[in-house]
This record gives C-alpha cells, structure tokens and sequence, in this order.
C-alpha cells in the first residue's frame, strides 16, 4: 500500500466535558492544541476514549466538524463512526467524510454482535458508502465480537478497508491476519501496553490513551520503533507500562481524564453511567502521575 491513514502515534482523544455534562468545545480546542504541538500525528476524535457512546448524534457531529477545523490539516483527523446498527454507522461516516475527516474508525457490532459473515456484510455496507479509508476495530473485550484472520483477509479486498485497529491480544492472530493480507491492511495496536510489540512485527503505530498524558513521549516511542530502534523503543515501553496500567486501572477513559485534570486542563467529569474513581484509586494515580514527574 503507498500511502498509510498515518504512522507513528495517534491519540484518542478524550471529550471534555463541563460540570452540567456538555461538551466543552473551548477546552477541546486547547487539548489539540497541545497534542499537535507535542508530535501527536494523528487525531481520532469520538472513539472510546471520546465517550462516543454516550455522545448524541449531534454531539457526535459537532465534535468531528469542530476537530476537523481545529486540526486545520496539521495531522490527520479519523473520526469513530462505529455502531451496532449498520445504516446507522454508515450515515456517520458519511456525515464524517462531508465534515472533513481524513478517515473513520469503526468498531465492530457491539451487543447484538454477529457473524464472521456479518462483519464482512457490515463493514462493506459502511465502505461502499464512503470515499475516504476505514479503519475496522477488533477489541472484543468490550463488543463480545472477534474478527478472525481470515475475515481481515476477506475485508482488506475492498480498497476502502485500509487498517485495522487490533485489540484482541493474540499475537498469534495477529500474524495470520499480517501472513493473509500482506501490504493490503496496515495494522495498528490498540492497546498501549502492546504497541512496540506490534510496530515490532511490521504495524505502522498505536492508537493510544497515553497519548493524552504523554504525547510527545508516545510519539518518540513509536518513531524510534518505526526507524529500527527496537531496543531504545522497547526501553520506552518499559519505562511506561506502570502508567499504561494505571491508566487501564478503572474503566477508560475514567483515569485518563482525571489524569488531564490533574494536568490542568478541564476535562470535567466522565457522562454516567461512568462513575469517579474510587478515593484510594484516585490517589493511586496522583502518585503515579508524580512518579513520573508528569504533575508536581
């Protein structure tokens, strides 16, 4: 493939929220702000992170608009379009493609899940809609919904499927889905703690929750993996994973955010049904971020 949607990190970038639980557009504006002035090198907006679940279909709109003009095409913006109702998935992304958005992430269904032919259906539905690339999401730990190697093989023949987004924790898989579908699908980690290991293997980056704390340090742990430096990328991801598990500590994206407070960014709260962080987790992760030097 000659071109990639990017490569290095990308942040899934947290929505902040004000203390009545709207978003706060302001607020977003300085945290991309920050990211792309600290070497993010891409933006996805609405994901997980994002509290895309809990976000209106206008909410939803509005913030994938708002970071497509913030972003101004300093990086790339991919915006989370995925849903468990197909049509619906694909008016997104549609919507998402006319506000601006350089690609769509789409999660598998969730709930009602589906098939291996299901995700095939599913995902070809949404991308022969769509004229900008897709990048499918594997994290069946929250969907209850697994893409096998061989659906990848089978879904990276439609040229709009052009990554995978993978979080399933099989490393095994994983080098099926690389051995079956060759340079047609690019492959990025979704999960932190693995994202060396999966550069290390010929993926492109992470899409990641550290990014929002350490962007800068995300970034260099992927370039240095990307050019060859294995043993200075892995002393990185080493150096991190105390804080990837803290971050992963309570449900994402609850520690995240209450780490971007800390940061003195606001942030606000998580939208129920997300709840606080316990008193002892909460100062867990104050000491944690301390350890790190990140807060005083």
């Amino acid at each position: 493939m000659a071109d990639h949607i990017f490569t290095g990190s990308a942040v899934a970038i947290v929505t902040p929220m004000k203390e009545d639980g709207t978003v706060n557009f302001e607020e977003y504006g300085r945290l991309i702000d920050f990211q792309i002035a600290n070497g993010t090198d891409a933006i996805v907006a609405c994901g997980t992170t994002g509290e895309s679940a809990t976000l209106s279909k206008e909410e939803h709109c509005k913030v994938i608009e708002y970071t497509v003009q913030k972003v101004a095409h300093r990086v790339p913006v991919i915006a989370g379009t995925g849903s468990n109702e197909t049509v619906f998935a694909a008016e997104l992304s549609k919507e998402a493609e006319e506000a601006g958005a350089d690609a769509v992430l789409s999660v598998t269904p969730y709930y009602n899940k589906t098939s291996q032919a299901g995700l095939v259906r599913h995902y070809n539905y949404i991308a022969d809609r769509i004229n900008i690339p897709m990048i499918v999401y594997n994290v069946p730990s929250r969907t209850g919904c697994n893409i096998k190697p061989e659906t990848y093989a089978e879904l990276s023949k439609h040229p709009n499927i052009r990554a995978a987004k993978e979080a399933n924790g099989d490393i095994s898989a994983l080098v099926r889905t690389m051995a079956l579908c060759g340079d047609r699908l690019d492959i990025y980690s979704g999960e932190d703690a693995q994202a060396f290991s999966i550069v290390a293997m010929g993926g492109l980056g992470v899409i990641s929750v550290l990014a929002n704390v350490c962007p800068r340090e995300t970034h260099d742990m992927m370039a240095l993996a990307l050019k060859g430096d294995f043993k200075g990328s892995f002393a990185m991801q080493k150096h991190y994973i105390e804080l990837i598990d803290m971050l992963f500590s309570d449900v994402n994206p609850i520690p995240v955010k209450a780490a971007m407070n800390l940061l003195g960014f606001k942030c606000g709260p998580c939208r129920m049904p997300l709840a606080p962080m316990s008193e002892s987790g909460y100062q867990a992760l104050v000491s944690c971020l301390q350890k790190y030097g990140i807060i005083a």
